[in-house]
């Protein structure tokens, strides 16, 4: 004979189960000292190697932060405050940037392929070495930043100001360069197939051995 369980039992069960699944859920966790929720307040804090994928951090103050080797894919960190952080060899598949800052941060190494970078300020960043594919950088500013041998095929920069921007090695097949700035950048060795230029300018721009570049412009 099957056991039988009542309407009255299962109404007193459920609330109790479904209390402890749901426990802590509403709760920011927190590393280091650092609550981890949007507007956090975690300067120089210590998140090196955090999974903080798919985190709601809008807004938030990492300035100076250690998140090397951190997850944050799918996380936002829109408005965010990352200037000077480590952030070499972080993983942030289509992670939300949207104007948020990162003037001087080291981000090299890093998998961020499908980034979400609009109106992002990277003056001075060092992306050295990372993969950017398919990254949403219009409106930006890299002012001298580094992005020596980065992957950025299919990215888009327009409108972006990129004036001494070192990206020599870099992989722009297919990029979207229209109406960018890159004055005094270094293009040396880059790879250019496919890009759209549209209005890009190219004043005292280094191009030697680089593949596609505008070289009569």
């Amino acid at each position: 004979m099957r056991p039988v369980i009542t309407a009255s039992l299962l109404f007193v069960i459920t609330p109790a189960l479904a209390g402890d699944y749901m426990a802590n859920l509403d709760q920011a966790p927190v590393i280091n000292g650092c609550k981890l929720e949007r507007e956090a307040s975690c300067a120089g804090a210590d998140l090196q190697g955090a999974d903080l994928s798919n985190m709601d951090l809008r807004s938030a103050n990492f300035r100076g932060a250690n998140l090397s080797g951190a997850k944050l894919s799918h996380t936002s960190l829109r408005g965010a405050n990352l200037d000077g952080a480590n952030l070499d060899n972080v993983t942030g598949y289509r992670v939300q940037l949207y104007r948020a800052s990162m003037r001087g941060a080291s981000v090299k190494s890093a998998q961020l392929q499908g980034m979400q970078g609009e109106y992002l300020f990277a003056q001075g960043a060092d992306f050295t070495g990372s993969d950017l594919s398919g990254a949403n950088f219009d409106f930006s500013r890299f002012s001298g930043a580094t992005l020596k041998n980065t992957n950025l095929p299919y990215s888009s920069f327009e409108i972006s100001w990129l004036p001494k921007a070192d990206l020599e090695g870099a992989n722009m097949k297919g990029a979207n360069l229209q109406e960018a700035k890159l004055g005094l950048a270094n293009l040396a060795y880059a790879d250019l197939t496919g890009t759209r230029i549209h209005y890009a300018t190219f004043e005292g721009t280094y191009m030697e051995g680089c593949t596609a570049c505008p070289f009569d412009w």
